[in-house]
This record gives structure tokens, sequence and C-alpha cells, in this order.
């Protein structure tokens, strides 16, 4: 069992706080601040209760000390939603120097530690690492759902070693895709798209035993294509996963549960020229396909508009140039029409498909998480998520 902070006394007292923040950069600017804004209920919360919070999360994938890793930007976003709080950074906190900052932190003042990335000891998920970390408080918090699908030192270790519960963001992440997987109202659909088969072959085998339809897009559905007799062209295709493919398929006809793959599509290079619409039995072998057409946007429509619970990882069409993006905004449009769905939406792609669109209030959640949110489909926990059971 998993104690969340709402359903604890955490008061006046350090808390070590393993957030998220690995959010979208163009150079030192933030693009997509989404996973700031979804931890601001936890922060707030504990600072309600008089806590003295220090944040541990990591930027990109360093292997040492990166200037264009560094988290200010993300402590200057934080503090324009929390204007009224000190923002600290604390380059080393190893150091001799640091000590000094923590024992001097004041009420509302957050301590944020550098890109903990920067530490070998982290990836390696090193106990006597970990042991460093757990000094610094009296307490544990985890809200980082987007990254508990990791063994690192703050997200498997440090529980470990203190008292430890499950931020807000992490008890609706857990609590919502969780329901979704093992208590669904039917019809349920799962929309996956994506380049690449070969990385969700064990989720879509998990989603044939629970969803009724299975809606394929992208390089994922043309390797489906190809491996059930389809010309696929110069299309992204996996065609050394043929075997895996027909496994999926015959998995999903013991389970009754419906494959829909393009029957039309868009095809055309990728830069926008010359865009067709064409059957896919009338794709050539000049061909790329690059989104669905309009009769499959239909066909995905008719199952969406009659589905009561909804899983969407992945775009199903060449998001890179807009002239391919219309496949996808018409699939989250259908979404939005369906005022009875349950519908969780995750993955960096497909949260990039739909940032900034209206209607974004009608998704009954979206993920911070992509390869958490998949993996914790797949397995029913995750590492991170083991961690902080009692």
């Amino acid at each position: 069992m998993i104690i969340y902070i709402d359903k604890a006394h955490i008061k006046n007292t350090k808390v070590l706080l393993r957030v998220d923040f690995n959010v979208s950069m163009k150079g030192n600017k933030i693009t997509d601040d989404k996973r700031i804004r979804a931890a601001l209920p936890t922060i707030k919360k504990l600072l309600k209760d008089d806590n003295k919070i220090i944040i541990v999360s990591h930027l990109g994938r360093p292997d040492a000390w990166d200037d264009k890793l560094l988290l200010r930007p993300i402590t200057k976003r934080l503090h324009k939603y929390l204007p009224h709080n000190k923002m600290t950074v604390i380059d080393d906190f190893l150091s001799d120097g640091a000590k000094k900052i923590f024992d001097a932190q004041e009420d509302g003042e957050i301590i944020f530690l550098e890109n903990i990335r920067f530490y070998k000891g982290e990836e390696d998920a090193d106990l006597e690492f970990a042991k460093k970390l757990a000094d610094l408080a009296d307490v544990y918090v985890n809200d980082a759902f987007g990254v508990s699908h990791r063994d690192c030192a703050s997200i498997t270790e440090v529980p470990k070693l203190l008292p430890h519960y499950g931020g807000l963001l992490m008890e609706r992440e857990v609590e919502t895709i969780g329901h979704a997987m093992k208590h669904p109202e039917h019809p349920f659909a799962a929309i996956i798209g994506g380049a690449k088969i070969s990385t969700k072959l064990k989720l879509l085998f998990k989603l044939t035993e629970r969803s009724d339809y299975l809606i394929l897009g992208g390089g994922l559905a043309n390797t489906l294509l190809f491996a059930l007799g389809y010309p696929v062209g110069k299309s992204l295709c996996e065609k050394d996963m043929i075997d895996d493919v027909k496994k999926i398929v015959r998995h999903a006809k013991e389970k009754g549960t419906k494959i829909l793959l393009p029957r039309d599509v868009v095809v055309g290079d990728k830069e926008g020229n010359d865009s067709v619409i064409k059957k896919i039995a009338d794709v050539t072998s000049s061909d790329m396909i690059l989104d669905i057409g309009p009769e499959t946007q239909a066909d995905y429509a008719k199952a969406i508009l009659a589905s009561k619970t909804l899983i969407w990882n992945g775009p199903v069409g060449y998001m890179e140039n807009p002239e391919y993006a219309r496949g996808t905004d018409f699939l989250y449009y259908t979404i939005a029409q369906n005022k009875g769905l349950l519908s969780i939406v995750g993955g960096g792609d497909t949260l990039a498909a739909i940032d900034k669109k209206e209607y974004l209030d009608t998704i009954t959640h979206i993920s911070t998480g992509g390869g958490a949110m998949l993996e914790y489909i797949e397995n029913g926990t995750l590492p991170g998520i083991e961690a902080l059971k009692h």
C-alpha cells in the first residue's frame, strides 16, 4: 500500500521531494511547462503544512556537469507560479559549503539540488549516494511518476532510508491509469501510434487482452499492414517484425479485440509536397505513407464515439509536418466530442500534438509519463511505485 501526502501527517519537517521537471527546452527557454504545473498541488500542500522542501529533479541525459542542462530556467519558471517563495539552487549538494545553505533554509524557501543526473551515483542506483541524499531530509516524497520506471538512486533507493510517501500527482496517475486498466468501462478503445512496433509489443499484447478496439496508426500500423500483405512502399516499416505482428493479430482474434488499421492513407514526401490520398491497396513502391486518410478517420471516430474508456499514446501521422497532422487532430477532436468518455492521454509526441488546443479540459487525465505510462499499463506497477509501498 502507498500512503499519499493527503492521507499523511507531514508537518514542520524537511521533505526531500522528487519531481519530474524534465521539461521541453529550446536553448535555455522552456517550451512546455506542463510537468512543472502538474507538481504544483503537491508543492503547495507541503508548503501549506509548514514543511521545508528540497527538490530533486533531472533534465536531459547528461553524463557529467553540462551547462546546457542546468535547472535554473526551471527554478525561475516555478518562481513565476510561487512568487512569494524564495528559490535557491545548490550547485553541488555534496560540497562543504552546501551544509550552511541547508541549515539556514528559511520558512517557505525552496532549495533545488542541481540536475541530479550530473552525479554518476544517480543512474547507478548507488545506495551510498542515496544515503547522502537521504541525509538532507526527514521525509521523502515521490511525485515523479514520469521517471518512476527508472531504477535510480533518487527513485528506488532513497525510500529505503526515509519515511516515504507519494505526492498528489503520483496519486492521480497511479489511481486513474490503474483503474482504467483494471476496471475499464466497456467498450474500451486504445489508440496506439508512433514509429516502431518493436518498442510496444508487450503493450499491444496487454491491450489486446483488455480493449474492445485497438486503433493503430503511424509507422507502427505500416508494419501490421505489411505483415498482412498490404503494400507500404517506402514508408517507415519494421519488416523483421512480421512474426511478432502475426502473433498480435492471432491474440486479438482469440480475445475478441477488433484491430482497426488504415483503409486509406495520405502519401507524399516529408516536406509536404504532392501529398495525395490513396486506398491502402493502391500504395505503390515509391509511395511514403505519412498520415491516415478520411475513410480511416471515419472508421476510427466510430469506435471512439462508441467507447466509454480510452487510452491514447502516439500520433497517427508524421507530426513534424502540419500537412500530416490532420489525422491526429481529427482523433483528438473526436475524443473531445465524446462527453461520457474516460480518456487518458500520454507520451511526449502525443502531448506535443495536442498542446495549446481547445477542449483540453475534456480529457479526463493527461499523463506526465510517456515511457512510465506505457510500462505501468504493461506491468501494473513501476520500480518507483514498488519503492513507495509499505
